[in-house]
């Protein structure tokens, strides 16, 4: 299953045989005091370093959140998305919860984009799901719907398929343009909640076939040493099945994990982009 994303000149595939898909999750204002204020005076220069260090890190997609209150995101997602493809040839994901805003995002892309994402609720899907069709975008889908956001993989597997029927067959959306997340939930909270993860993508992958991204930090929230539990975490999933993951490009520790899996899974035929990756590294040591 190969769900293909495109900007005006490149193409990512995204796909259990193909090299696992870095998602930078950085131009997002979440979190970032700074940046909020900069977004509501206009000033979108922090999304130019945003996009170098994600483009540096190795990200092969970039994330584009514009949500900040007091402003309007419909406008600042659409001159986000021209700036930041102005900067990068690399295709994006438009990510906002306010449907106007992923209109206006979507109609300023050229290429076709990942839509960061939708719930299993019968009235977002009304909302969202036309706007991917027409606008031939893939999107990504969380297996949680108007009662709760489940903690049984079984669960989760039964709300995927039921978007999955919906989105096809009602919707005319092709199944490899259906991501789905399988939802990381804070081993903080529960020690468990990842294993539960690892269930769900590997009967995901077993029993729906399409590919599958995560918010991958979300594993580690409040525990210490993040980037160690995320780069041991990513691996892991990738080999239940998780092809892609909205993660940080700039942390070079799960990055190199990321990398060393697909040489481990036979994703990087003759190690030639782990060997090039060591090479770069040795070269940045002598500048």
């Amino acid at each position: 299953m190969h769900t293909v994303l495109s900007s005006a000149s490149k193409q990512v595939i995204i796909g259990d045989d193909q090299p696992f898909c870095i998602i930078g999750e950085r131009i997002n204002p979440t979190g970032r005091k700074t940046f909020q204020e900069q977004l509501r005076a206009g000033d979108l220069s922090a999304v130019e370093t945003d996009v170098a260090a994600q483009v540096a890190g190795g990200a092969m997609v970039l994330d584009v959140n514009m949500g900040v209150p007091l402003t309007d995101e419909a406008e600042l997602l659409a001159k986000a998305v021209k700036l930041v493809q102005s900067l990068t040839d690399m295709p994006l994901c438009i990510d906002s919860s306010v449907v106007e805003a992923l209109e206006a995002g979507l109609g300023a892309y050229e290429g076709k984009a990942l839509v960061n994402s939708v719930t299993v609720e019968d009235d977002r899907m009304e909302l969202i799901l036309p706007l991917v069709k027409r606008h031939n975008a893939a999107i990504i889908a969380l297996p949680n719907d108007e009662t709760e956001i489940p903690i049984d993989p079984v669960r989760r597997v039964e709300l995927v398929k039921k978007f999955v029927d919906i989105a096809t067959s009602k919707y005319s959306i092709p199944l490899e343009d259906i991501v789905i997340d399988p939802l990381a939930m804070p081993i903080g909270a529960d020690s468990l909640h990842a294993d539960r993860t690892m269930e769900a993508i590997s009967m995901i992958r077993d029993q729906v076939g399409v590919n599958m991204t995560l918010g991958a930090s979300n594993v580690s929230f409040g525990m210490p040493d993040r980037h160690t539990l995320n780069a041991v975490f990513i691996p892991m999933a990738m080999r239940a099945g998780l092809t892609s993951a909205i993660m940080d490009a700039r942390t070079p520790q799960v990055v190199t994990a990321v990398k060393g899996a697909d040489l481990m899974l036979g994703h990087d035929e003759w190690g030639a982009a782990w060997i090039q990756q060591h090479r770069a590294k040795e070269a940045a040591k002598n500048v």
